[in-house]
């Protein structure tokens, strides 16, 4: 099995040498850059599996550089990497195409874990023998492919985007429970991957506007529906 490449993109000298050298020491393939725009360059340049980015950084910060990689990549895992700590930047990162958030100082074998965790995320081998072509009213989804389109339009969606509506449409008019959603996207229920995912949620409303006849409804206390009329 070929290693796993790494793009750790983090401007301090000291914690990115420390990083590189200590995730090239677990078996990964890992290249670091110490700002924005040469991240952009290389991951323009290479391929890789993963991406670590640091938030505060000169020239690009790693909001703009995330956004930047998703419009190349939509289904690209990103973590970040950061010393803010905030609601609202925690809530800003996952907007910004996050796959999860660490907070500096934090234990490299967490890192690690973290890592394993998104890269397993990453491939869906949980969704990969189950239904995944759909019919909801007059648009149809397709999670392989992670497009929704209708007769006139189509909407590429991100992996979380694709593999959070493949879980509505599975079991359409019925309550999705929020915790049973979390568990199986995030591997987590956490307060911030479930902000994220209201954040996808959001998202995936506005695409579903193709057909007014399809909407997701909020459940109070338990999760999500997908009504189709």
């Amino acid at each position: 099995m070929s290693k796993a490449k790494i793009l750790l993109v983090e401007d301090d000298q000291n914690l990115g040498s420390l990083l590189s050298d200590y995730l090239s020491v677990k078996g990964y393939e890992t290249t670091w850059e110490d700002n924005g725009d040469k991240g952009l360059k290389s991951f323009i340049d290479n391929q890789y599996d993963i991406c670590l980015l640091d938030v505060m950084m000169p020239i690009k910060d790693g909001f703009t550089l995330a956004r930047e990689i998703r419009n190349l990549n939509n289904d690209m895992p990103i973590i970040f990497l950061t010393a803010k700590s905030m609601k609202d930047d925690k809530l800003e990162g996952f907007k910004a195409g996050a796959d999860d958030y660490m907070t500096k100082p934090f234990s490299m074998d967490e890192l690690l874990v973290r890592i394993q965790a998104v890269l397993r995320r990453s491939l869906g081998t949980d969704l990969a023998d189950e239904k995944t072509k759909f019919e909801m009213g007059t648009l149809t989804f397709d999670s392989n492919k992670q497009v929704l389109s209708s007769a006139t339009d189509e909407h590429k969606l991100t992996s979380k985007e694709s593999q959070l509506l493949r879980l509505l449409a599975l079991n359409p008019n019925k309550v999705l429970e929020r915790s049973v959603a979390l568990n199986k996207i995030w591997s987590d229920d956490s307060y911030f991957n479930a902000r994220s995912m209201d954040v996808y949620i959001t998202k995936l409303r506005k695409y579903l506007k193709l057909d007014p006849n399809i909407q997701i409804q909020n459940v109070h206390g338990r999760g999500f529906k997908l009504l189709v009329e």
